[in-house]
């Protein structure tokens, strides 16, 4: 009974404390404003078809109805520290103060060829933003070994304030990841990145939006991952968060939070998280 009772607080916990992951599309806003409370923190992609622009401007345009925004400034889309410096007197100017800073998919522009490069280069313009995200691995990175991955990590770790865990559909990953991860003495707090409920056709448009190239990327990069979100039915998350719960309980563990890739479906995500939260508290 004990343990069941942990697992429904850990799980209420997590949920109460979700963010939302959106593309920068034209309809991101509306979409946002009609279907989610402004207490809920958005962060907002990268990409490399649209550019750092379209990224910053739907963040400040957020933040403006009063969203917790945080964009994501790929390090390799940056030039220089003279960019680095503008693009944080902008955001900072409208109030931004949470920053998530992954390498990105994009070949590097200028200075900065992965992020722990760009995390360094931010101590040298006034260290802007009071919460600054980095990834991690749960599951092996297509082009980095593992070992390297939690290195990252631990270099990284002066320069950030939380990690971001990337997509895993595998408990037991999540569970030795953790442990594995807090044995070498990162403690920095952790999101535990899933995906919301993902209808398969609408995958399919959103893959057709974000550009071409971008898509072909994360396809070959995600295969598994795509075809799992793309399933007859979509994947909530319910037993996958059930599963993890346990580890996530731990006092060690130190995870926050969820973040919560929507593939821009917004309104079913949120829809999802509040019928949770219903269902535990019932």
């Amino acid at each position: 009974m004990r343990n069941k009772s942990a697992t429904r607080a850990t799980l209420v916990r997590l949920l109460e404390h979700a963010r939302y992951e959106v593309l920068p599309t034209a309809s991101a806003e509306d979409t946002l404003l009609e279907h989610v409370p402004r207490d809920r923190e958005i962060t907002v992609t990268a990409s490399p078809s649209k550019g750092l622009e379209a990224t910053f401007e739907l963040a400040e345009r957020l933040a403006g109805h009063g969203y917790p925004v945080v964009p994501h400034l790929a390090a390799r889309m940056v030039r220089d520290r003279a960019e680095l410096a503008e693009i944080a007197e902008r955001l900072t100017g409208k109030g931004i103060t949470r920053i998530f800073i992954p390498g990105g998919d994009a070949e590097a522009v200028g200075d900065y060829p992965d992020a722990l490069a760009l995390l360094e280069d931010l101590q040298h313009v006034g260290s802007p933003f009071d919460h600054v995200g980095i990834t991690g691995y749960p599951e092996s990175h297509p082009t980095i070994p593992d070992d390297l991955t939690v290195q990252s990590m631990w270099d990284k770790r002066r320069h950030a304030t939380h990690i971001v865990s990337n997509l895993t559909f595998d408990p037991d990953v999540i569970r030795a990841w953790v442990h594995r991860m807090r044995g070498r003495g990162i403690t920095m707090p952790l999101l535990l990145g899933i995906p919301g409920p993902v209808d398969r056709t609408k995958l399919l448009a959103m893959a057709t939006r974000i550009g071409v190239g971008e898509s072909t990327r994360f396809l070959n990069k995600h295969k598994g991952t795509f075809a799992r979100l793309a399933a007859p039915g979509g994947f909530t998350g319910q037993r996958f968060l059930e599963q993890c719960a346990p580890t996530l309980a731990e006092p060690g563990a130190l995870v926050e939070g969820l973040h919560v890739f929507t593939f821009n479906q917004i309104p079913a995500t949120e829809a999802w998280r509040t019928e949770q939260l219903d269902r535990l508290r019932g």
